[in-house]
């Protein structure tokens, strides 16, 4: 019997952790950076807008260690609108997000996204044409909280059409230097020629 569950509304709360328990949480186990829209408001120093929960990115041969980092909690595969508990054995190919929670507790704390990487080079998992070295793919604030490169994580927000993904990308374009727009712009064209965002990019 399958353990698989459609996400609803009552399952789907969360009460995320911060960025500095994230930190102090993972600190220097195994490389990790916090994704999503964290990550944009550590490259801005500041919080740009509420967030409902929190990423943190790890690379796939590393999730053996997150698991062990994470003893006692309750991890579980997010896919398609369902969520799948993740106990034992090597995590599927396909799976690329998981949620995170203590044990006993009802609402979700932390989501794990899954990165890419052949060798030392990180590759972006909806088009491997595109990586960079994996020791390249983050910054770390001053007070020691890494985090994607704001290049990257916009690169996944393209492949939406949210308000607040199209929020993010304007609120940083004027913030990004020429190499990071030329790596933005580099990947929509290869991803997706005919972006919108393309034509601010230049």
């Amino acid at each position: 019997m399958t353990e698989t569950v459609a996400a609803t509304e009552e399952n789907t709360k969360w009460e995320p952790l911060t960025p500095e328990q994230v930190r102090d949480l993972f600190d220097a186990k195994f490389p990790w950076w916090i994704a999503g829209g964290y990550a944009l408001d550590l490259f801005m120093g500041r919080q740009l807008r509420a967030h409902n929960d929190i990423d943190v990115s790890v690379f796939r041969d590393d999730i053996a260690k997150v698991r062990d980092t994470l003893r006692g909690w309750e991890l579980f595969i997010a896919e398609s609108g369902t969520f799948t508990p993740w106990r034992s054995g090597d995590l599927p190919k396909n799976a690329h997000e998981l949620w995170a929670r203590e044990g006993g507790k009802e609402s979700w704390q932390l989501e794990i996204l899954v990165e890419e990487r052949e060798g030392d080079r990180w590759v972006y998992r909806r088009n491997k044409d595109i990586g960079v070295r994996a020791v390249d793919l983050g910054r770390t604030t001053p007070d020691g909280i890494p985090y994607i490169r704001p290049e990257i994580q916009l690169l996944y927000k393209s492949a939406g059409a949210r308000a607040s993904d199209e929020t993010d990308f304007l609120t940083l374009l004027p913030r990004l230097d020429p190499a990071q727009k030329a790596f933005l712009c580099a990947g929509l064209w290869t991803t997706k020629p005919g972006h919108r965002w393309l034509g601010r990019l230049g």
